[in-house]
């Protein structure tokens, strides 16, 4: 499990090259091949021997704080499911503003409001049985690792079945909305880049 530290270690680093890029003016490649031997000063206590990989922040600029501190786990889970990340960053800024403590009156949980199998989400019934009973816990959709993995899966799924992104999001979002929601993400989408 990745510690906040290590997130936040990893932004600090990487907004560290970023700024050093920054006032030298350094093409893509001499950022990509930033090193100590390209001058830049790396503190004493951060572990480059770590067999954890390092995901620099790609998303835009734009998003608040509140979704660029998940930044490194929005990262990983793009390229695992080959979502544009900035697209992860408008669904979690859409259903959670953030806050991997959100919880819906409907019953959704955490960063990407997934519906899980129990809590108020257990009450809702389909024609086989619970809804839900396939999903994770509450307290597993808690986890924002867990949570944005499972959200990025979902999403990855759910583009497989309709071939484009406003269908996938129709799918994603509130049942009883339409349109609506997946139209509200794309348009954050479009309006952060």
């Amino acid at each position: 499990m990745i510690s906040i530290q290590k997130i936040f270690l990893g932004v600090i680093l990487g907004s560290l090259i970023l700024i050093f890029a920054a006032t030298r003016l350094l093409s893509p490649s001499e950022i990509v091949s930033a090193s100590p031997e390209k001058n830049i000063e790396i503190p004493s206590n951060i572990n480059l021997s770590s067999n954890e990989t390092t995901y620099f922040c790609t998303i835009s600029s734009r998003y608040p704080v509140e979704i660029q501190h998940w930044c490194e786990l929005i990262i990983k889970n793009a390229e695992t499911y080959s979502i544009e990340p900035n697209l992860i960053a408008a669904v979690m800024l859409q259903e959670s503003g953030g806050n991997k403590n959100a919880y819906s009156n409907s019953g959704a949980v955490g960063l990407m409001q997934i519906m899980p199998k129990d809590g108020i989400a257990e009450n809702f019934m389909c024609i086989n049985g619970p809804c839900f009973s396939n999903r994770p816990t509450m307290e597993e959709l808690f986890n924002p690792e867990f949570n944005i993995e499972y959200g990025s899966r979902m999403l990855n799924n759910l583009y497989g079945k309709y071939g484009n992104w406003r269908d996938t999001l129709r799918a994603y979002g509130p049942m009883d909305v339409g349109y609506q929601y997946a139209d509200i993400v794309l348009s954050i989408f479009e309006n952060y880049q």
